[in-house]
């Protein structure tokens, strides 16, 4: 039978780099292949394996033999020709059980449904297990606010069978109104995908979940919050290996590397206690990137096989030289002076952190108030402030002029689609059925109908919210999700705008009936502000500040990033590097000079290439930047690259 397996974490604490491990690892010992899957819209598996993926999986080639496929799911593609292939069946049963024309439906698939995109990619790692060619399926997932997204979708997908379900109804609803009766039919379409659902569903349940961490707080704590929140939506969902990853064990005399290994001690004993049951496995900090397979075998072996870890560039003598590192300028954090700011980077680069060191220094220099709001599914704002941070704004560090909130997006959304239900509920429960259809039938589809709008509405919510705060003055800093999630959010309004406005022009032709007319309301609603944070962000109003770390696979994602920004014409305003080892702090320690080498060379390109009007970096630091005193610490020092 074939092995299930999730890698699950944070973003950035290397799940890419340990399932590419894992899975090299199997496929060079097992007689069968193996498939390594990356769910990520942010994929990086083509960089950590130093190859071109293209869209159906690939083989690769271990030494001499093939037995890893590896493959980075276009999930929007997926989903185009999972509908290409169902669109007719679609149309069909729901033109004959819905308000709406063909034209209509088909345009609402269009436009509604890309956010399903995610099931289609589920379906396609789940026809892998059930092919039977693969002895282990490795999938590397998101950062943790896109991976409850992804394990939430046999929910989601439940959803449009039901819509097509009781559009399938109509016969039977007309032949009762009449007093006639109408044979119950079984829908194939829905049988079909109904029975795939239960399948999937049971593969999730035996899958084996690694959960991947590493030593640092703000990581811990959110693997902790974001296990409990997969174990809502799955309760039969449990940890079977944890992965301390970046630990450090063996630290020298080196004092950064000494107070790196006590955290890992402390890391080590708080994951046994709250996973007693899980395997546990150690990945040691070797100082640089790990890349392409024979690296990653080596680390394979290493942390699942409990073997030390022997690579070869940790036994090279590395040199550094002031002259390796581009020329930096001491200076000051840049004040905030436009009212609305978004933070933007891979998962796991500090955007929290920047976030907070921004709205504090603007407190520090101005009297205007801050507002900084997480629309993060996993935020992390509880950390850096060391207090419980709620969805409603908090006063944050004594100073009531600096409040914060974790917008919980899906309560909005929930309330939003409470709202209109009980429009509709108002507008038909006092009305006779005619001729038409009897309306509890048209009001349980257009309930339905609901459930399947664009998935990402709800953070669209949470912004729209934002935007309310702008208005009353002061700095709004959005501290966003991670890049894929992030870039998804910036092009939602343009999204409902397209949606909204083809329900309206659905909803005009039956505007006699009052369940369309007070719909139509609170989606034109949607529609205005959506065309207000639309302008918010094309206008001179909005800042964007780009955050990465000095490593190979962030430089590479920001790089990307940075390009999707442009096609948006959005120029950030800043890219602040952190985490930056100076030349110094690798002077007595091999480990720390080898990161110090290869961050030089990733700012060097980096300067070379940006387009942002400054490039800033922010040095590590060896303990936790929490509270009033760390972000004192962490805005008292920045370089900017000359």
């Amino acid at each position: 039978m074939t092995e299930l397996a999730f890698f699950i974490g944070k973003g950035g604490v290397g799940k890419t780099t340990l399932s590419s491990a894992y899975a090299v690892r199997l496929a060079s010992s097992s007689r069968q292949k193996v498939l390594l899957v990356s769910t990520d819209p942010a994929h990086s598996l083509a960089d950590i394996l130093e190859t071109r993926i293209g869209e159906r999986p690939k083989d690769l080639a271990l030494g001499h033999n093939r037995r890893l496929e590896v493959w980075q799911l276009d999930s929007e593609k997926l989903f185009r020709d999972f509908l290409h292939a169902h669109r007719t069946k679609l149309v069909q049963t729901l033109e004959g059980g819905t308000l709406f024309t063909r034209d209509e439906i088909s345009s609402l698939l269009d436009s509604a449904l890309p956010g399903m995109a995610e099931i289609s990619a589920l379906l396609a790692i789940h026809e892998a297990v059930q092919s039977g060619r693969y002895s282990t399926v490795v999938v590397d997932t998101a950062p943790f606010g896109h991976t409850l997204r992804l394990f939430e979708m046999p929910e989601q997908f439940t959803k449009l069978l039901d819509v097509i379900e009781v559009a399938a109804e109509r016969d039977q609803v007309l032949a009762a109104h009449f007093g006639g009766r109408a044979a119950r039919q079984t829908n194939p379409f829905v049988s079909k995908w109904s029975e795939s659902l239960i399948s999937l569903r049971s593969a999730f349940a035996k899958a084996r979940l690694f959960l991947v961490t590493t030593p640092e707080r703000f990581a811990l704590n959110e693997s902790t919050r974001c296990i409990r929140e997969l174990q809502k939506s799955n309760s039969e969902l449990h940890v079977h290996d944890l992965v301390l990853n970046r630990a450090i064990t063996k630290p020298g005399r080196c004092l950064a590397c000494r107070r790196r290994a006590n955290a890992t001690q402390k890391a080590k004993a708080l994951l046994r206690k709250s996973y007693p049951d899980a395997a546990f496995h150690i990945a040691e900090d070797p100082g640089f990137s790990i890349l392409g397979t024979a690296q990653l075998k080596k680390l394979g072996v290493a942390v699942f096989g409990n073997k030390p870890l022997r690579l070869a560039m940790a036994k090279k003598k590395v040199t550094i030289n002031v002259s390796h590192f581009p020329k930096m300028t001491a200076t000051t954090w840049p004040l905030l002076r436009k009212p609305l700011t978004f933070v933007l980077g891979k998962g796991g680069v500090g955007k929290t952190t920047i976030s907070a060191g921004l709205g504090y220094y603007a407190r520090r220099k101005s009297d205007c108030g801050v507002e900084i709001c997480s629309v993060d599914p996993a935020p992390s704002l509880d950390d850096i402030f060391d207090m419980q941070v709620g969805d409603q704004p908090k006063a944050v560090l004594g100073d009531k002029g600096f409040r914060a909130s974790e917008l919980d997006s899906v309560a909005l959304f929930r309330q939003w689609i409470a709202d209109i239900r009980a429009e509709v509920e108002s507008s038909t429960s006092s009305q006779q059925a005619g001729i038409h259809v009897d309306l509890s039938y048209e009001r349980r589809l257009f309930s339905d109908l609901l459930e399947i709008v664009p998935p990402g509405v709800d953070e669209v919510l949470a912004v729209f919210q934002i935007v309310e705060m702008v208005r009353s003055g002061g700095h709004v800093i959005i501290d966003m999700a991670p890049t894929a999630h992030a870039l998804e959010l910036l092009r939602m309004p343009e999204k409902v705008l397209t949606w909204s406005r083809l329900l309206l022009k659905s909803l005009a032709s039956h505007r006699k009936l009052a369940l369309a007319r007070e719909a139509a309301v609170k989606i034109a609603e949607l529609e205005v502000r959506a065309r207000e944070l639309s302008q918010l962000l094309a206008s001179s109003e909005t800042a964007v500040y780009a955050v990465m770390l000095p490593e190979p696979l962030p430089d590479r994602e920001t790089a990307r990033l940075l390009e999707e920004l442009r096609k948006l014409k959005l120029v950030p305003e800043a890219v602040f590097v952190n985490r930056v080892v100076s030349a110094g702090d690798g002077a007595t320690c091999e480990r720390c000079r080898g990161t110090a080498a290869w961050q030089a060379s990733v700012l060097r390109g980096l300067k070379r290439r940006s387009q942002a009007q400054a490039v800033y970096a922010i040095p590590a630091f060896d303990h936790e930047l929490v509270g009033k005193y760390g972000l004192r610490e962490l805005t008292s020092e920045i370089w900017q690259l000359g």
